[in-house]
């Protein structure tokens, strides 16, 4: 199996329309280059300064964004044992697209909790999920 890159996760800008009303923000299209096929859609919450970490998914592959609230993502390539660290929110608003097999957790970095929405490729599965504790990968939080 070819082993992933840092730079095979994409962050990709995300629109935002101003509206009188209330903002429009803009997550993804079928068109878009990061849009495989749909699995499923689930929204997390974080609270602030609490962390959720480590999930990888084997055959996964995620389309990440925060609409409310902003959250540190963290991502563990263990083959290169290198780390990359990308904040996104609704002041930063951001798609971040994630391959399958790379480690990855988050941090709430808001005064509150912050909402986290995931368009997957694939529906849920827990045997395509290996899980770490916080703590078996060494990370400054």
């Amino acid at each position: 199996m070819k082993a992933v890159k840092l730079n095979d996760i994409k962050i990709v800008k995300l629109k935002k329309i101003k509206n009188i009303n209330g903002d429009i923000m803009r997550f993804l299209k079928k068109n878009d280059s990061n849009y495989k096929k749909f699995g499923e859609v689930y929204f997390s919450w974080v609270k602030p300064q609490k962390v959720k970490a480590w999930k990888f998914h084997t055959k996964m592959s995620l389309n990440l964004t925060v609409p409310y609230g902003k959250v540190k993502f963290v991502f563990f390539f263990e083959k290169l044992n290198k780390f990359l660290t990308i904040s996104v929110g609704e002041n930063n608003y951001k798609m971040i697209a994630v391959p399958p097999r790379v480690w990855f957790g988050f941090k709430g970095i808001s005064k509150h909790k912050s909402l986290i929405v995931n368009l997957a490729n694939l529906a849920h599965n827990k045997k395509e999920i290996l899980r770490r504790k916080k703590e078996e990968i060494r990370f400054n939080w």
